[in-house]
């Protein structure tokens, strides 16, 4: 019971999302209000691309190899063994080869445009935090030459944009992330990733941003679960995942206001809570915790990196811890 619950609770959007904010449609004709929203995500993340990430994002991904540049005298302090000993006896002194790294990489975005990413009780919408993140991490990429490419994604695969590199694409694929309207509301991330691992036919990083609430339900079935552990691990095999988990710090507590009237709007079902109920809201708090706890439990047991975004806070603190625990890894 307080699983189905907990999957209404969690997805309050249609009972404190402001009326003013504008629709957001697809198609050619973007609203200036998308415009205005997409120059300032740029703005606001491009400094810190400039100041810190550009290179952080470098020195996390690495190319897929090095690449032979070609052959130059030997210099004091050039590593020895890297001497091409056949141009070195035909020039009768040292020549040492010269390599590059290969460093073309696709990034893949996959957003989740479910009912419950239109939630917020602070801040600004899930929605809009993954589009801030999404920002930051496309500047990163095509600040190295990197190729950039976005799925959204609900109970269906809704919109892609193939990878490519470049600024104007970067803006693109924001503005498609603030304006796109889903026509599912429900969440399928296996699908998700099961639709990115075949769209990409060479190892990718992928980052998939979502709450990671499963249904309307609050729960998966044993062979739901089954199969999003199943598809989770083949990804996590072939490419490089990051699980960015969104969150509002209004799920974590059940407000006590009395009778509460909430609607899911994943499946529009609604109902009546007395949040005045201490064991409610004690269970509620538990229940909540040990499912994040379980998730992260099984993201570490599948290799898989997550950073934790919350809608009140900016996205630098944990972007840039995530970016230096890779790069701990990395020296070991």
């Amino acid at each position: 019971m307080i699983g189905g619950l907990r999957g209404r609770l969690t997805r309050r959007a249609n009972v404190v999302a402001p009326t003013d904010v504008p629709a957001a449609r697809s198609g050619p004709a973007v609203p200036r209000e998308i415009l205005r929203q997409v120059r300032q995500i740029e703005l606001r993340t491009r400094g810190l691309v400039d100041a810190i990430f550009g290179g952080e994002y470098h020195s996390v991904f690495r190319g897929q190899g090095m690449e032979f540049a070609e052959v130059r005298e030997y210099q004091a302090g050039d590593d020895v063994r890297h001497i091409d000993w056949n141009v070195t006896a035909r020039m009768g002194h040292p020549y040492v080869k010269k390599h590059v790294e290969e460093r073309e990489l696709t990034l893949m975005l996959a957003v989740d445009l479910s009912g419950s990413e239109q939630f917020a009780t602070r801040g600004r919408f899930k929605s809009e935090a993954a589009a801030e993140i999404a920002a930051v991490l496309a500047l990163s990429a095509v600040r190295n030459n990197d190729r950039v490419g976005l799925i959204l994604f609900t109970d269906r695969i809704e919109h892609v944009v193939p990878p490519e590199k470049g600024r104007k694409h970067v803006l693109r694929l924001i503005r498609d992330m603030l304006s796109f309207r889903p026509s599912g509301v429900g969440t399928d991330i296996a699908g998700a990733l099961d639709f990115a691992a075949r769209l990409l036919p060479h190892r990718s990083i992928l980052f998939i941003m979502s709450d990671f609430i499963p249904d309307a339900r609050g729960r998966r079935t044993a062979a739901e679960q089954e199969c999003f552990e199943r598809t989770f691990r083949f990804v996590a095999r072939r490419h490089d995942v990051v699980a960015v988990q969104i969150e509002d710090s209004g799920e974590a507590t059940i407000p006590d206001v009395g009778m509460l009237a909430v609607v899911d709007p994943e499946s529009g079902e609604e109902t009546v809570i007395d949040s005045g109920e201490e064991g409610f809201r004690s269970t509620f708090g538990r229940l909540l915790a040990l499912e994040r706890t379980d998730l992260r439990r099984l993201f570490r047991r599948l290799g898989v990196d997550e950073i934790a975004i919350r809608t009140d806070a900016p996205v630098v603190k944990p972007l840039l811890s995530f970016f230096r625990r890779r790069e701990r890894m990395l020296r070991r």
